[in-house]
């Protein structure tokens, strides 16, 4: 059942629930990066133990598909919702970007453009929409496969760090991101490209990988995870609608890939609820639940849904993948 409205439809909430479902905290921004970051360290010290062996190409997959997931991090500190400091949202906004091969200016932006333009494939056009809602199955499954990035990397986020560098005005830059604040986005994305030479320098100059394979490369082995828990937000979902229940899907996930992936899998309520940090939109999940298409039980019943819709599209563009609302 489609829905025409002239503004995003959003869901009955008491006015004093939705207040305190929005309270920011430190400590769980804290909780989370520090649970991150120390996973992180551990299956890395694994890996550089055993450099020479079998084992360390199992040790970096894991590092590599963690490493990977600091894009979450990246995205809840862009809407400001990670910690009530806003000097703690700046600072692991920048580490995460870095870490994501994401500028921060161009794609908080289009960011910004993805949730007031939802999946819009006309002005404002919303260039979200080729990583989130892809029909190019030959783009979906490389970036599954570790290193299938470096095939397509012309449509990475770390190629399009490096126009922005070169100096180059992309059509995502002209349209999202203020004339005033171009020059800093250039200048960031040009520290972030100088510290890759760096990185890359160190490692011709100590005749070793580990500093690229640490922190280059992990965006392009360690892609599988997040790119499987990603595509679940928008694959085969209407686009042009101001109904989030149509464009997004919510699911239910494991405890460790909900935290690996920020909580984003109540995809629905953070679309129509972006204010409210992501630790409590299960708690939001359950209040509106009865407004909501029925949520997604894993990935493997979302990917039942999306597989085929894709291929549809993939061959006819028009094809719909319908969604039944409540009455």
């Amino acid at each position: 059942m489609e829905v025409v409205l002239d503004k995003f439809f959003r869901c009955q909430i008491s006015r004093d629930k939705l207040k305190e479902l929005s309270i920011k905290s430190d400590w769980q921004g804290i909780k989370h990066v520090s649970i991150f970051f120390i996973s992180l360290i551990f299956f890395g010290y694994l890996a550089y133990i055993s450099w020479g062996t079998w084992w360390t190409v199992l040790w970096f997959f894991i590092y590599g598909n963690i490493f990977h997931c600091s894009n979450p991090i990246s995205h809840e500190t862009k809407h400001n919702t990670a910690f009530k400091t806003k000097f703690l949202n700046k600072l692991f906004h920048q580490i995460s970007c870095f870490m994501a091969g994401t500028e921060p200016t161009r794609w908080r932006n289009t960011h910004f453009l993805h949730h007031s333009s939802t999946l819009s494939t006309y002005d404002p056009y919303d260039y979200e929409i080729a990583v989130t809602k892809p029909t190019d199955l030959f783009f979906v499954f490389a970036n599954l496969i570790p290193f299938g990035k470096l095939i397509v990397f012309h449509k990475t986020t770390h190629f399009d760090t490096l126009k922005i560098a070169l100096g180059i005005t992309t059509d995502a830059m002209r349209d999202s991101i203020p004339e005033k604040e171009q020059s800093k986005s250039r200048l960031v994305a040009r520290i972030y490209v100088g510290i890759w030479f760096a990185i890359i320098l160190v490692s011709i100059a100590y005749q070793t990988w580990l500093p690229i394979l640490y922190l280059i490369l992990p965006d392009f082995y360690g892609n599988t995870l997040l790119q499987l828990l990603a595509t679940t937000q928008h694959a085969g979902l209407l686009t042009d609608t101001k109904d989030h229940r149509l464009s997004s899907r919510t699911m239910h996930l494991s405890p460790i890939f909900s935290f690996l992936y920020y909580h984003m899998e109540y995809h629905i309520e953070h679309h129509m609820f972006p204010t409210i940090p992501s630790y409590n939109l299960l708690k939001l999940h359950r209040l509106i639940k009865d407004q909501l298409p029925p949520a997604k039980n894993g990935l493997w019943d979302a990917y039942r849904e999306i597989i085929p819709a894709i291929i549809k599209q993939s061959k006819d563009p028009n094809y719909l993948l319908k969604v039944e609302l409540p009455n």
